[in-house]
């Protein structure tokens, strides 16, 4: 009957358990099936562009290269923007060495200004005005007026080119700032771009014809004159995610009723020499088709961009090279050649998964070969199923194992579940082009995973309380702790752990404690102590013990701190700091002012509950604890109030401003210990006190190469910027009586202390 009950109560506690996980999965799916959330949808992006650097670049295929406004080209062609004449040479120097096609990432959207086209026309009007009539000059003018117009050469060059030339522009998304344009002003631009139109649509039904698309206001085109020159132009804009990320390129916009093609799509139709037929079903597009190549779009007709690499990934070749003719023509045979610029302050600047700043032309140009190489991300038509799915198995597999496991061992089977389905979609990504949802799912793991966690923590926490609660009167906090995690080191015995051993002792306490009532002593102890251990543990200290005045500490232990140095360092930075307000109290109120010296070192230590079987105490042992303390003793000979060994430096030196004082040879240690003065953090050290250790440190130097008068003239130097400095005068003192008696050539510039 008893084992019948407790099967019955472990039943409706898993019911309770996995009903709650039940209900945080159908929220979920509710919210992820028809409500999206902005922020996870932002940070699903983000994984997007992890998970391209994750599989790093791929090699392009040898279709495109890319020509290029460079910063060598500035230098060699002159500034920007540059004269339409040399876009025509350009283009005849393309053209001749056999490229397919050549496309502008450049518009050129109003007429190029030549002051000597204006010349002509104004001497073409005074010979008029006075009447002269000559066949030759009128002639002559007319070949000057021809040579000089940029506009038309370009565009004879355009026509004259036996490569396919494509002009670029962009849409005007709505009519902020253009209401003042008429509607022949608009029309003339909407039949300047009709060469980028598709003109072949496919509905699949009469809904179909009626689907929301990108709309555009109005073209703004090329000018009238090159758009008439090709029969190829296509749109550069592109629409950045909200983060401003560009990874969608929309292949169609529409304006007044026409679908219009990008400079990609474009490309795509001169060099296939195939019209591009879109496909749009009752959803939206289905598809666009150029010949045997086929491009899956979203219902938006937007294509995921599978960008190729960072900047470069594709050939740049320099403007300026191929207008003087530098690159072998081979370079361009049958190739399509996308035009554009890449200078700095220039060029159109994108963020993308690889870079924060990558060139607008080379996201065309990742658009081109995912056509040509027919390589795609997207949303598969199961990823959705796919993602539902991963929600509830995530969701159901916690539900059942969570409630058995440990809270650790929980996390850390729902961090394994994780990380397994994040190398699925990485693997998926990587090799089926699939775009699977990361984000959604995580949040179902982090949701369970929490609700379980206080679930557990409200049901089971309160037997750990009364433990608390029992013992913390006669155990450290920090030991009961973790006597309710793992009650199995309720045994005698240690653990060898690199930590930091703080030692501290009131300067001359016990002449201070003389002139106090044992009242008036107790009362300024506390106060001192209890300031004192709030800063320790504000820094996740653990203290070992008081004795009198003296505070003995350690970091790094019962809890893992990676950084227990630093953290050590601060805090007496910090103690020093505090003492320093207390000081302005205590004189105050007429009570003496205390000083404190402190010693730290860092090592191995043996730390765990020490003692006998009926009384433990949780402390440290080892060379580690004998060094700090035999330091803060080191603090009197050098008149210094907090000293740390090379040992603490090293690890902490970043975050702290220290003197290095001496190397010494303390009481119990047979090997020499370099020893410095804390002084603080680096950001707060004024220029003089700088100026006293940089000039300590020099005759720091000097003394041990025993250059005796050189190491006096820097310790005096330093006494002239303060004559409190003990430091510098304990070495002037001791550089004197070496000069008078040499320690002699065998001396390894230790001191050695011969008291505790």
């Amino acid at each position: 009957m008893g084992a019948g009950q407790s099967i019955r109560k472990f039943l409706r506690g898993l019911f309770k358990v996995n009903a709650a996980t039940i209900t945080i999965c159908i929220v979920l799916l509710g919210i992820f099936s028809y409500q999206r959330v902005p922020f996870l949808d932002l940070m699903e992006l983000k994984t997007v562009d992890l998970r391209f650097l994750s599989r790093g670049p791929m090699t392009p295929g040898p279709e495109v290269v890319l020509a290029v406004v460079d910063e060598k080209s500035l230098v060699e062609q002159g500034k920007w923007v540059w004269p339409r004449s040399k876009f025509a040479q350009m283009v005849r120097v393309l053209s001749d060495s056999g490229a397919k096609v050549i496309a502008f990432d450049i518009g050129f959207l109003e007429p190029d200004k030549n002051s000597l086209v204006e010349m002509v026309t104004n001497f073409e009007d005074v010979v008029n005005s006075l009447g002269i009539e000559d066949d030759k000059l009128d002639a002559h003018l007319e070949e000057v007026r021809h040579r000089a117009d940029n506009d038309l050469v370009f565009a004879e060059a355009i026509k004259e080119s036996n490569a396919k030339v494509v002009l670029g522009y962009f849409h005007q998304m709505n009519t902020e700032g253009l209401e003042y344009l008429d509607e022949e002003t608009v029309g003339v631009q909407i039949d300047n771009a009709r060469a980028s139109r598709y003109s072949m649509i496919r509905y699949k039904s009469d809904q179909a014809q009626r689907v929301q698309l990108l709309e555009a206001f109005m073209p703004q085109s090329n000018i009238g004159i090159l758009a008439g020159s090709t029969r190829y132009s296509g749109y550069f804009n592109m629409f950045p995610d909200q983060d401003g990320g560009v990874r969608w390129v929309p292949l169609l916009v529409r304006c007044r009723e026409h679908l219009y093609a990008p400079l990609s799509m474009q490309t795509l139709r001169a060099y296939t020499g195939r019209s591009p037929t879109v496909v749009i079903a009752e959803y939206g597009v289905e598809k666009i088709k150029i010949g045997k190549l086929e491009v899956p779009t979203d219902e938006d007709g937007r294509i995921m961009v599978n960008y190729r690499g960072a900047g470069k990934t594709f050939p740049h070749i320099s403007i300026t090279d191929i207008l003087h003719n530098r690159v072998p023509p081979e370079t361009f045979k049958d190739k399509i050649v996308l035009v554009g610029a890449t200078a700095i302050g220039i060029y159109d600047m994108r963020v993308t998964p690889f870079s924060n700043v990558y060139p607008g032309l080379e996201i065309h140009a990742n658009v081109v070969d995912n056509i040509l190489q027919q390589s795609f991300l997207q949303r598969p038509n199961w990823a959705r199923l796919f993602d539902l799915a991963a929600i509830v198995f995530i969701g159901l597999i916690l539900g059942l194992l969570l409630p058995r496991l440990r809270a650790l061992s929980g996390t850390a089977v729902a961090i394994g579940l994780f990380v397994a389905y994040i190398l699925l979609c990485q693997y998926l990504f990587n090799n089926l082009g699939a775009w699977l949802n990361i984000v959604y799912p995580a949040v179902v793991l982090i949701l369970i995973l929490v609700c379980l966690t206080v679930y557990k923590y409200l049901t089971e926490e309160r037997q750990k309380k009364f433990i608390k609660d029992a013992f913390s009167t006669y155990l450290a906090p920090s030991v009961v702790t973790q006597l309710i995690k793992s009650p199995e080191k309720l045994v005698l015995g240690g653990e060898d752990r690199v930590i930091t051993a703080f030692f501290s002792d009131v300067q001359d306490f016990t002449s201070i404690s003389e002139k106090l009532t044992p009242k008036e002593l107790v009362e300024l102890l506390n106060e001192f102590l209890t300031e004192m251990t709030d800063v320790i543990l504000d820094h996740e200290g653990t203290v070992d013990k008081f004795e009198g005045d003296a505070i003995i500490a350690f970091f790094g232990a019962p809890n893992i701190l990676e950084d227990h140095a630093l953290r050590a360092c601060s805090a007496c930075i910090d103690m020093q700091k505090k003492l320093a307000e207390l000081r302005t109290k205590w004189g105050e109120e007429n009570r003496p002012q205390l000083k404190m010296r402190i010693g730290l070192s860092t090592g191995s230590a043996v730390v765990d509950n020490m003692g006998s079987k009926n009384r433990m105490d949780y402390t440290m042992m080892g060379d580690t604890v004998n060094t700090a303390a035999r330091l803060e003793g080191v603090n009197k000979t050098y008149e210094t109030y907090t000293m740390i060994s090379d040992s603490t430096f090293i690890p902490a030196e970043q975050g702290i401003f220290v003197r290095e004082l001496d190397t010494v040879n303390v009481v119990g240690k047979g090997e020499p210990v370099v020893v410095y003065e804390l002084i603080g953090y680096p950001g707060e050290i004024d220029g003089e006190l700088i100026s006293v250790v940089e000039r300590y440190t020099l005759g720091l130097r000097a003394y041990r190469n025993q250059i005796w008068d050189e190491a006096i003239s820097h310790f005096s130097s330093a006494l002239s910027l303060d004559p409190t400095d003990g430091p510098s005068q304990v070495m002037l003192d001791r550089c004197e009586d070496y000069k008078a008696t040499p320690p002699g050539k065998d001396w390894d510039g230790a001191f050695t202390m011969v008291t505790k």
